[in-house]
């Protein structure tokens, strides 16, 4: 029998998520069933919305219940497979991963990876979820035009990071809110051409004001709280705020999110507000990493990656993540 260490769900989190949330558990390997791949975890992600299912309230995706396998995305190499997609041996990356070095996932959800093409991590960030996020809540919702101004708050996230830079390739002005010098300047050199680091910039709204002479034309709002309330006072005249994620909330995720009520700037700027999720766009995830693949492949993507070891790492690495404390893509390496 194989050990197989397994993170489960201890408890709902009240507040921000600590490591007495959850427990590590050594289950046996699980078998894969009808249409099921059992796979080696090479690598797991852990992402902001995985938060969001740690709560019993209801959400956009079904949540995840006390003593069930942690899940996320993750890559892995077949072990056996009981589908017709998939062989052993196969590298594949799927959403439905266990917190777990031998887990079972849905063929029929996973997806094959070419290690030759880029290494097999990039599935997790600059050319998956996240960067397939950065793509479609920057061009499809934002709808920058040539010379605007684009705000991105957490920019050296896995998000930020490759929303800036697609803002670079496609003619845009790139302006970076980071949690540190040293985010800021990681920012400008991949193509931001401006920073803040909000930690130490005081009167966030005056900030923004010197980063941007000349307004925010577009938002690419990843945290939500006072970064929020700054960037829609120097938001302009027909401007656009899409709101990708609610980070800045951990902490008190099941409470109101309260601020200023600035619905007169809405009004006069003609703004608009708009709520972002990557599975409106499914229809067009194959062009866009096509766009993606090809820009890395030319060297116009770069990817920072903040890499946990083991499988014990994960819930810290999780917690690091909502906290800002990672530099870059936050993965976990099994």
């Amino acid at each position: 029998m194989t050990s197989n260490p397994t993170w489960t769900l201890k408890r709902f989190p009240t507040g921000m998520p600590a490591p007495e949330d959850f427990s590590l558990e050594d289950r046996p390997a699980p078998v894969a069933g009808p249409g099921e791949l059992l796979v080696r975890t090479l690598w797991l992600s852990v992402d902001p919305y995985i938060r969001a299912r740690l709560s019993p309230a209801k959400n956009y995706a079904a949540g995840q219940q006390i003593g069930e396998v942690m899940q996320g995305g993750g890559v892995g190499e077949v072990v056996t497979s009981n589908s017709p997609l998939f062989r052993p041996g196969d590298i594949i990356q799927a959403d439905d991963f266990g917190w777990q070095p031998y887990t079972t996932v849905a063929a029929d959800t996973a997806m094959r990876l070419d290690p030759d093409a880029a290494p097999v991590q990039t599935s997790l960030g600059c050319l998956g979820m996240p960067g397939l996020s950065a793509y479609f809540a920057l061009l499809n919702v934002g709808h920058p035009k040539a010379g605007e101004t684009v705000l991105i708050s957490a920019a050296s996230g896995a998000l930020g990071q490759i929303a800036g830079q697609i803002a670079r390739i496609k003619g845009f002005n790139p302006v970076a809110i980071a949690g540190s010098d040293a985010k800021v300047e990681w920012c400008r050199s991949i193509g931001y051409q401006a920073g803040i680091n909000h930690r130490t910039a005081g009167d966030l709204t005056a900030a923004i004001a010197r980063a941007c002479p000349e307004g925010v034309d577009v938002f690419l709002d990843n945290t939500a709280g006072p970064l929020h309330d700054a960037a829609l006072l120097n938001l302009n005249t027909f401007g656009r705020i899409v709101v990708v994620g609610t980070v800045a909330l951990a902490d008190r995720f099941d409470q109101p999110d309260i601020g200023p009520r600035f619905l007169r700037r809405i009004l006069v700027t003609r703004a608009r507000i708009e709520g972002f999720l990557l599975n409106d766009f499914e229809a067009h995830y194959a062009e866009a990493r096509r766009d993606l693949t090809a820009w890395y492949q030319q060297g116009l993507l770069e990817a920072r990656e903040d890499v946990a070891e083991g499988i014990e790492a994960a819930p810290q690495a999780f917690i690091r993540m909502l906290k800002g404390e990672n530099f870059g893509k936050q993965l976990v390496k099994l």
